[in-house]
């Protein structure tokens, strides 16, 4: 089974079209806020940071076996710290770190009694290089280094894997917020001299869920950037 966070819009949308259009019968998306357009049979509106609706969700799908968790779900509030509001800022360490968190503290034990589980992470660029206007995305993204290597070490023994992808700049999701101007000046910044495409996303998605020794790493996919 797949579980994806987010799936409602940008990567994780993607992500679920591939895996349903693939055939893979056992995907959920979970959404929250934003109203899916297509495969609506696969969605399941969920508020991660709600533990009933959690409890909720896994009862009602409890045949959960083999499971894979892509976290996609993140949202951003761009301000300067000094000027930031902090019911926004804190709704982004909620939705990015604690909603993350909550959903995958439930599922584990399914997989610690399955012996297999695959946890993948996203994580950015923007908490390596220091973007002005960022901090609580920032924060919210650099967490989950910690927690990914954290929880590696705890359930690897269980054939639990937890890995990281810290993307860089894609042609898909936050990317629509981004002037055109700016965008230029992203792009002559990275190597590659070019967006990341999303199928780049999906193999390294794919490498993590086949090999079973990588655990609690965090992988560079930003063209060159670092």
């Amino acid at each position: 089974m797949i579980i994806i966070t987010g799936a409602s819009r940008g990567i994780g949308k993607y992500l679920l079209h591939y895996f349903v259009n693939r055939g893979e019968e056992n995907v959920i998306g979970i959404c929250n806020n934003t109203i899916p357009d297509s495969n609506l049979a696969h969605y399941y509106k969920l508020n991660l940071k709600n533990d009933t609706e959690i409890k909720n969700f896994i009862a009602q799908n409890d045949g959960i076996n083999q499971l894979t968790l892509i976290n996609a779900a993140g949202i951003s509030y761009n301000a300067f710290a000094h000027k930031a509001d902090l019911e926004s800022w804190i709704e982004v360490i909620e939705t990015n770190l604690i909603g993350l968190f909550n959903l995958t503290r439930h599922l584990l034990p399914i997989m610690r009694s399955n012996n297999y589980g695959r946890i993948i992470n996203f994580s950015s660029v923007v908490a390596q290089q220091g973007v002005a206007g960022t901090s609580a995305y920032a924060a919210s993204k650099a967490a989950l280094w910690g927690l990914t290597k954290t929880l590696a070490a705890e359930n690897a023994s269980k054939n639990i894997t937890v890995n990281n992808i810290n993307l860089g700049y894609f042609n898909i999701g936050m990317i629509d917020q981004v002037p055109e101007s700016i965008l230029t000046q992203i792009i002559a910044q990275v190597p590659a001299k070019r967006l990341g495409d999303p199928t780049e996303i999906l193999s390294t998605i794919k490498y993590m869920i086949e090999t079973p020794y990588l655990n609690g790493a965090s992988i560079d996919l930003n063209g060159g950037l670092f």
